[in-house]
This record gives C-alpha cells, sequence and structure tokens, in this order.
C-alpha cells in the first residue's frame, strides 16, 4: 500500500529563562528537513504476546479540569502497598475540581480488590499544588508524599512534604505538611545567584546508616536557568525516619545536598546543556542520578557532540562525593538504497545521498523518564526514545537531520559496579533484546537487506517503484507534532519502567498514536477509526529485562475496557505483583493510572490543544501472563529466591531463631513488628555477607523488655526484596 510521509521543518524555539507556568519548558530543537519516505504501519504480531485480561475495570477517581502530567515528571506516582495484612495501592495526581479551581495535589488508597478506600487533597489549604511524587517505606508500608506549591509570601514555589501514618491499615492520617525545600534558594561562590527555584519533586525511600532508621530523599529540579535555555540543576533533601516517627508525627531532620557539574551547566553561558534524568536509590547506600543531556554551543549557536549518557552517583547515603560516568547514546545505523536496493541511498542532504556512516540513532525526546532500580544484579533501568537521524553539510555547513516517524523504546541499562552502560531493545525488537542484531524501519529482522519494496501493480512505471518502504512508530499520546509552538514531543513524551519484582518482573509502560496519525495527517482511510484513539503499549519482562514482550496495546476501539476513553498521562505501579506460576509463565497483577481526557490534548499548556472540559483520573489492574523468558544468560534464568525462613520452634517461648539468605552482599533489615504494625524490635541493621544468617529472638523489644504473648511479624528488607512472616509467642 502506498503511503506518503512529509517530515516537517521546524524552527530552532527560543524560550525564556522566565517560567510562567510551573511545566517544563523544550529547549532548542534540532533543524528538520522535509524527507520524502514511503512508509507501513507495524503493530505488534509476535507469538509471545502478554495474555492480558483486567482484574479491577477502570475506576473514576476524580473528574479533573488540569488535563497534563497528573503525575511527577521523573517518577512513578503510584506504590504497591507491600504490608501483605494490607496489600493494595497508593496513589498521588494533581487536578483540579472545577474548570476555574485551584489545581491540587491529591492521595488516594486502593485496596487489594479494586475498592477506593479513600481519595482527598493532601493539604486542606487552596493553594496551586502540582506535580506530587510518592515513596513507600518498605518496611512499615507508610506513604510519603512530596509536592510543589507556593506555601509563603515569596513568589516561588516551595516543596512541601507530608506522610499519611497509616494506622491499622486506614489511609487518610495525613501529617501537616512541612517545607522541605524553601526557595528562591541560594548558590554559594562562585555562583552567587539568589533566586534558585527548585521544584518538581522525587520522592524516594531507603537505607539509612543508622540502625533501626531508613532515609527519605527528595530530589527537586530547578525552574531558574542562568543561561539561555533550560538546565535543571537539583537540590536533594534528606533524612532519617522511622515507623514511630510517622505516627507520632515527629519533625524530621533534613540535610542537603547538590549536583557540582549540573551547578555549573545551570550558569554555564558559553555551552548549553540540558540534563534529562532520572532519580532512585539503592540498597547499597548509594544514590543515582542517571540518563543523557544534550548539549548545544551558545555562540555562534551549534550542536555539540560530545559522551551524552550520564550517571551520578554519589555514596555514603548522600552524604559522600558525586561521581560522574559518561557514554555514548550514538550508534550507527545505514542509508538503504532505492531501485530495489541498485540503486542510490534514500537520505540526501540537497541531492547526494548520505554515506551510510553519517546514518546513526541517539537518544532523543526522553525528557520524562523514571529510573528503577535491580538490586539482585546491580543494575538501574530506565525506558527511552531513540531517534533515525543522519547529517551531511550542505553550503558549507555540517546539518543535522531527523524522522519523527523513526522513534522507538529502548532500556537505557547502568551497571553500578562496573559504570558501563548498555542499551537494550525494548520495543521494536530484532533478534532479542541484547544481541548484536538491530532493528530498523526498513530492516525489521535485521539481517542487514531492505524487508519490503514499494510496487505499484497497476503502474510499472510509477517513479516510486523499488523504494524502501519504512515501518512507522509514533511513541507519544498525540499525533500532531506541530501541537504547543512545535513542542509536542517534548510535552508528550512519557515512558516508564517498574523495578523487578522478587521473581524478576518488569513492565515498561507508554503511549502511540500511530495509527491516529496516519489517518489524520496522511489521509490513511484504513485507520479511520483510531482517529481520536491514544493507545497504551505495555511490555514485559520475566527475567529482570534481558528479554521483551511484543507489547500489548490497549485503546477504546480494540479493548471493551476502555470504550469511549482517550487514555493520557499513564503511569503503571511501582511494581507488579506476582501472583502465580502457569505452563511456564510467570502471571502477576499491574495497576496502571491515566487521565481519560474528554477532548484530546492538553488544554492546560502554552499552545492549549482541544477544550477546557477536563477528564477523568482513573485507576485500573491488569492480569498479565507473562512470556517464557528465552534468555540464555545466567543473570535471566536467577530463579526467584525466598531468603526469609519460617523461625524455629514457632510457637516459641521463650526465644526463637529466624534464618535467612542473603544472595549477594548487601544492606539487610531484620526487623519485628507487632499486629498495630510497630516495630518491636530490629534484629539487624547494616551490611552483611553473602551467605546464610541465622539470628535469636528472645522475645524483647529495642528497650530489653519482655513483651507479650501474641502474633508477631518479622520483616526482611534485602537483596532490594520486602520478604514477611508470622510467628507466634506463646508464654
Amino acid at each position: 500500500m502506498k503511503k506518503g510521509l512529509l517530515l516537517i521543518l521546524a524552527l530552532i524555539v527560543f524560550v525564556s529563562v522566565i517560567f510562567a507556568e510551573d511545566y517544563m519548558l523544550p529547549g532548542p530543537q534540532m533543524n528538520l528537513t522535509a524527507v520524502r519516505e514511503k512508509e507501513k504501519s507495524i503493530q505488534p504480531t509476535r507469538t509471545d504476546t502478554l495474555i492480558v485480561t483486567f482484574s479491577v475495570n477502570p475506576l473514576n477517581l476524580l473528574l479533573s479540569y488540569y488535563d497534563y502530567m497528573i503525575g511527577g515528571y521523573n517518577d512513578l506516582p503510584m506504590s504497591v502497598q507491600p504490608d501483605p495484612t494490607y496489600g493494595g495501592y497508593f496513589l498521588t495526581f494533581h487536578g483540579k475540581r472545577t474548570a476555574t479551581g485551584q489545581r491540587r495535589a491529591f492521595y488516594s488508597y486502593i485496596s487489594d480488590n479494586g475498592v477506593i478506600e479513600n481519595m482527598n487533597e493532601l493539604t486542606n489549604v487552596q493553594n496551586w499544588e502540582g506535580y506530587p511524587s510518592i515513596g513507600v517505606d518498605p518496611l512499615s508500608g507508610k506513604p510519603i508524599y512530596a509536592w510543589h506549591v507556593d506555601a509563603d509570601t515569596d513568589a516561588e514555589y516551595e516543596v512541601q512534604l507530608a506522610w499519611d501514618a497509616f494506622l491499622f491499615g486506614a489511609a487518610g492520617l495525613i501529617s501537616d505538611p512541612v517545607i522541605v525545600v524553601n526557595n528562591p534558594s541560594t548558590l554559594p561562590a562562585p555562583y552567587n545567584t539568589t533566586n534558585n527555584e527548585y521544584i518538581w519533586p522525587t520522592v524516594q525511600i531507603g537505607p539509612s546508616p543508622t540502625a533501626g532508621m531508613r532515609r527519605v530523599y527528595v530530589l527537586a529540579r530547578n525552574a531558574v536557568t542562568h543561561t539561555t535555555y533550560p538546565s535543571e540543576n537539583v537540590k536533594i533533601a534528606y533524612a532519617d525516619f522511622n515507623a514511630d516517627m510517622l505516627e507520632m508525627g515527629t519533625a524530621l531532620t533534613w540535610s542537603y545536598t547538590s549536583i557540582p557539574t549540573l551547578d555549573a551547566w545551570n550558569h554555564d553561558t558559553v555551552i548549553h546543556r540540558r540534563p534529562n534524568f532520572a532519580f532512585t536509590v539503592g540498597n547499597d547506600g548509594r544514590i543515582y542520578y542517571v540518563g543523557y543531556h544534550t548539549a548545544t554551543v551558545l555562540s555562534p549557536e551549534a550542536d555539540l557532540y560530545e559522551p551524552d549518557l550520564d550517571a551520578f552517583v554519589c555514596d555514603n547515603y548522600g552524604q559522600g562525593t558525586w561521581q560522574r560516568y559518561t557514554a555514548v547514546s550514538r550508534y550507527n545505523s545505514w542509508n538503504p538504497h532505492d531501485n530495489y536496493g541498485s540503486g542510490t541511498g534514500i537520505f540526501t542532504v540537497g541531492d547526494v545521498p548520505v554515506p551510510d556512516d553519517s546514518v546513526f540513532w541517539e537518544i532523543y525526546n526522553s525528557a520524562h523518564t523514571n529510573a528503577v532500580m535491580d538490586e539482585l544484579h546491580g543494575k538501574v533501568h530506565l525506558s527511552a526514545l531513540w531517534a533515525n537521524l543522519y547529517r551531511g553539510t550542505e553550503n558549507g555547513e555540517i546539518s543535522t537531520y531527523w524522522h519523527p516517524t523513526m522513534q522507538i523504546v529502548k532500556d537505557l541499562v547502568y551497571d553500578v559496579n562496573t559504570q558501563a552502560f548498555e542499551i537494550r531493545e525494548l520495543y521494536p525488537v530484532a533478534g532479542t533484546p541484547t544481541d548484536n542484531i538491530t532493528w530498523l524501519p526498513w530492516d525489521n529482522d535485521g539481517d542487514g537487506l531492505v524487508d519490503e519494496f514499494y510496487t505499484n501493480p497497476d503502474d510499472p512505471n510509477d517513479p516510486d517503484n523499488g523504494y524502501p518502504l519504512s515501518s512507522s512508530t509514533y511513541p507519544f499520546p498525540y499525533w500532531d507534532d506541530a501541537v504547543h509552538t512545535d513542542a509536542m514531543f517534548f510535552h508528550y513524551s512519557n515512558t516508564k519502567i517498574t523495578p523487578p519484582n522478587a521473581q524478576g518482573m518488569m513492565a515498561a509502560v507508554w503511549q502511540d498514536s500511530n495509527r491516529a496519525r496516519l489517518y489524520n495527517e496522511l489521509g490513511n482511510l484504513d485507520y479511520a477509526a483510531f482517529a481520536d484513539v491514544p493507545e497504551i503499549y505495555i511490555s514485559c519482562s520475566p527475567d529482570y529485562g534481558m528479554t521483551w514482550s511484543e507489547p500489548v496495546t490497549l485503546n477504546k476501539v480494540e479493548t471493551p475496557e476502555l470504550a469511549g476513553m482517550k487514555p493520557m498521562w499513564v503511569y503503571p505501579a511501582d511494581q507488579v505483583k506476582y501472583v502465580t506460576t502457569e505452563n511456564g509463565r510467570k502471571i502477576g497483577k499491574l495497576a496502571v493510572m491515566f487521565f481519560d481526557d474528554i477532548s484530546w490534548g492538553a488544554y492546560a499548556i502554552d499552545g492549549p490543544v482541544g477544550q477546557n472540559d477536563g477528564g477523568y483520573v482513573r485507576f485500573m489492574e491488569l492480569n498479565i501472563a507473562f512470556p517464557p523468558s528465552v534468555s540464555n544468560d545466567d543473570q535471566a534464568n536467577t530463579p526467584a529466591v525466598t531468603m526469609l525462613k519460617q523461625n524455629y520452634p514457632n510457637p516459641f517461648n521463650p526465644e526463637t531463631t529466624i534464618s535467612f539468605t542473603m544472595p549477594k552482599n548487601g544492606t539487610a533489615n531484620l526487623s519485628i513488628y507487632n499486629t498495630k504494625g510497630q516495630l518491636v524490635k530490629t534484629l539487624v541493621n547494616g551490611n552483611l555477607a553473602s551467605g546464610e544468617h541465622k539470628l535469636t529472638w528472645k522475645g524483647t523489644d529495642n528497650n530489653n523488655n519482655s513483651v507479650s504473648s501474641g502474633l508477631y511479624f518479622y520483616k526482611l528488607n534485602a537483596n532490594g526484596s520486602l520478604e514477611t512472616r508470622k510467628m507466634m509467642l506463646m508464654k
């Protein structure tokens, strides 16, 4: 089928360093050129497609009149409640109850069986709040929230924090909010700037160097830039806590750190560098800010090619020195030839075909990713987009060109032990995600040959005969790249990934509107039913990200449960819940939060699209049968190990032995709780060697007082997993 493609010429977008709104602004855009191509649609077809059913149909949480990026930019605003006694999910999002009202930060708790137990604003003050983030204490199961808001008399936003005491499984016992990042903030010499405004927070929770405590981190990004374009350096607040402090409302003591390299970027007037990073913490006592940056020489303005992948790492629980590790995202491609392969390359600058070594792929349009930690293997994962580009010389100047319909999803992996980066194919995939076979739009199987050439059966003299056909993808929730002042790709980028659970199960979630684009832009009547249809794509890995499934697509045309809905701003929960294994397939549940837009497009940001008629914040839960792992890699085949064993004897009096196995060296916390969820005794909290460990509990609390008879829970938090068992003390 003959289909045309025009790549739109875009002008460089000049943006002010003054933020009129509190959403992120785009920086300089690459020059684009119109390139004539033939394309075909690509839809998931592989036999290892996921088997998906709905365990909870979409629930309406709120009719909201704020229709842009309802959660945090660079995190997952929905968390699994880890206590097996309660289960369920904590959610946070922002929204407006009326078209002219204040945008507020909300929380919700949804039970394990899909019942909305609670949903309300996080504060009772009518302020403009936004971009909330959540972290859940893995031991007590209590959520900590952060968001930004103008909470005082100056003009700048502050970052506020509150938590839910979550006593006896009752959500909504929200503490009084406190300011953890107070703006305007001052950066000392050599910068001496006093107008910095750190907002858009990300909350992460990890171990603490203090026994019996955990550490909460709040990273905030600077909305003020002291150079030509946005360059968000960060401020990180951290404090230690335990469950008792959250229940009693005890004030936390905050300390701060920043990343010196990013501070320098924010003030550099010669070279502009824009960080696109996400924040995560490990059980190894290190914190990580990982992603990529773009670089531009400011005068005369030109793209700067340098290593663009970055991992900023700080040891000693955020109190150490920041180290930077870099790599290059770019990898070479080749220029397909016309005339059934015997002609010239179709990518040209002027009339001159560019050589193969000038065609490449690199990370692009991935400002709104998140980072997750695979503790078992020491890997940080981000899902991001790679774009097809090429460069050549015209009129004596080197120019770079790209293809908006050739953007694909990759799994960017950073090894915390070797400091090496790896780029894995996520979708589409040629061969396996980790081999040397590369998927290309004109070479889907990676055999080095064009898969298909255009042929007009009715006209053998058609000049397009013999032109390579290219597969098209469009991993964004809207089809028109010209909206929002040609900044749709920046504003609508939203790829998210979950950390592996104890069984190695991961999920990557993004959106695609290629079928809507093929109809609206190219007039392809085959896709008329998809004229106003954003689609949810979900790919899953059964083996710690070594292999990825063909994605399942969910949309209002083909998915009855989504009939009449336009899902935008899609976020998965922070973990797949393991259910069972059947016929070699692991089965798990993945919760998803999204915004069901009434009129398609973001009205709330500059260059509004659609109407100010809002939409619905919705929750759903999917039951997913994962594909069997086909990886031969040892780490992929690592079985899910139960570390924590049942205590012996049980019931017991006066003492019992608790055994557990550490698969590798790392931080471990073994603590005992009563039926109210209160901490009774911490048996160990620190670094342990791999192997088996045995500890004795003599029925005493942390003050060495004897405890009463009854049921107790003991929890092990180690190697990225939380395991819980019950025991009975009988006197």
